[in-house]
């Protein structure tokens, strides 16, 4: 059984040398997520990063690509707080899903999920919210917000 799992996970690769990337803008954050209120009629909030990439690219691999332009992410136990952003179907204005987790400097369970896992579509916007490693363990978790876990 697992090799017919490895075998479907081979045939289903990017070759990254063939195919042509796609143009992911990331919004960061400091300690919390954007509100979806700031991605309404057109603008976008602050603090965007444009990175090409691949379906096949993994959270670590972006939180990689995150710490090489901003410097302060790059203190061990930094966690950075992944959400998708996309256009409201019905209406205007945007929703957003949180989809990871991942810990500078650690491994962490959500390191490995690729955009494509988390049904990331070319047109969403990829909202990461960045807390230091003193910000988590002086109690101020922004993830209880009364809400279940996301992920």
């Amino acid at each position: 059984m697992e090799s017919v799992v490895e075998e479907k996970n081979e045939s289903m690769a990017i070759d990254r040398e063939k195919t042509c990337p796609l143009l992911l803008r990331v919004f960061l954050n400091n300690n919390r997520h954007h509100s979806t209120s700031e991605f309404f009629k057109g603008n976008v909030p602050p603090n965007e990063l444009q990175i090409y990439t691949w379906m096949d690219a993994t959270l670590k691999e972006l939180t990689t690509l995150v710490k090489e332009v901003n410097p302060d992410s790059r203190r061990k136990g930094t966690y950075f707080d992944f959400a998708l952003v996309w256009p409201e179907v019905r209406g205007p204005g945007y929703r957003m899903r949180e989809i990871g987790r991942t810990i500078s400097g650690e491994k962490f369970q959500d390191d490995n999920k690729t955009l494509e896992s988390c049904n990331f579509q070319i047109g969403d916007y990829l909202d990461i919210a960045i807390s230091p490693p003193s910000y988590r363990s002086g109690g101020h978790d922004n993830r209880g917000r009364g809400r279940p876990n996301a992920f």
